[in-house]
């Protein structure tokens, strides 16, 4: 079953899961076993005996968590958060990355300007910080609790939490999220010094972001092809990320006035940054 309650409203979902669990349960399937594709952590914890954790880039199993809870399980058991928490963990588990300022582009595989972006609004972005930094958080939050106090599924909240920790706002450790000193500071400021903040963390910390401004810088007419960049990424990745990591690019560059894109003529320019 390929996430067969996704495009489901929540009520009928549950229905659902629960009608599914009860003819399972009561042995009323002709089949031995189910395999459930899902990004829903709650959901895995409510229906499954044994998860497999996937990372991503490339995609391989970096967790097997065997779920012993009888039937039917409730949400509101520590166990069954305990559960939820232990994957949390686990997926937001990463190997060590330098957390210096990036000067050049050049850097190691994945993390210099063949690094893949996440198609994150800064509005987004900026929500997120604001919920860590309020009540009941204080800058610092469980992923789990507040997945659900925002209704966000786990494709919905990890690309975000992840922006935030490439551009150092935030960082993500054994399930929680904090807000670095910097995250703090763009919380409680006004719209013109976020912009300054954004702008900042964008061009020290993404290294595409530093490596267009430069090109831009050193053009006479400040001036590029769309094509000029996105053939270069394709030197890495498949045209589909190149575009989206583009598109990423380009909207953090316009929020934070580092640079400008024409979407008409797909042209890059410093025509109107900060």
């Amino acid at each position: 079953m390929d996430e067969p309650f996704s495009a489901l409203d929540v009520l009928t979902a549950e229905t659902l899961r629960t009608d599914f669990l009860e003819l399972w349960t009561e042995g009323k399937l002709p089949i031995k076993g189910v395999i459930l594709v899902t990004h829903n952590i709650e959901e895995a914890v409510l229906m499954c005996d044994r998860v497999l954790i996937f990372s991503r880039n490339p995609g391989h199993i970096i967790e097997e968590i065997k779920i012993n809870l009888p039937q039917p399980r409730s949400r509101m058991e520590p166990a069954f958060r305990d559960l939820v928490e232990r994957m949390y963990v686990a997926l937001t588990a990463r190997p060590m990355t330098p957390t210096h300022t990036i000067s050049t582009p050049e850097r190691t595989a994945g993390m210099g300007i063949d690094m893949e972006l996440p198609r994150v609004s800064a509005n987004a972005m900026a929500g997120l910080i604001e919920a860590i930094a309020g009540e009941p958080y204080n800058g610092k939050a469980d992923m789990p609790v507040i997945a659900s106090q925002l209704h966000m599924e786990v494709d919905d909240l990890f690309p975000i939490a992840e922006s935030l920790q490439l551009m150092r706002f935030a960082e993500i450790e054994g399930g929680d999220i904090h807000l670095t000193d910097v995250g703090k500071e763009f919380a409680g400021a006004g719209i013109d010094e976020r912009k300054k903040l954004f702008q900042n963390q964008l061009l020290n910390q993404v290294p595409l972001a530093t490596h267009i401004r430069r090109i831009l810088q050193e053009r006479t007419n400040h001036m590029a092809p769309r094509t000029r960049f996105r053939n270069e990424l394709e030197d890495y990745m498949s045209t589909e990320s190149a575009t989206r990591t583009l598109g990423a690019v380009i909207a953090w560059a316009r929020f934070a006035e580092a640079f400008a894109y024409d979407a008409r003529s797909e042209t890059f320019s410093l025509d109107n940054p900060t």
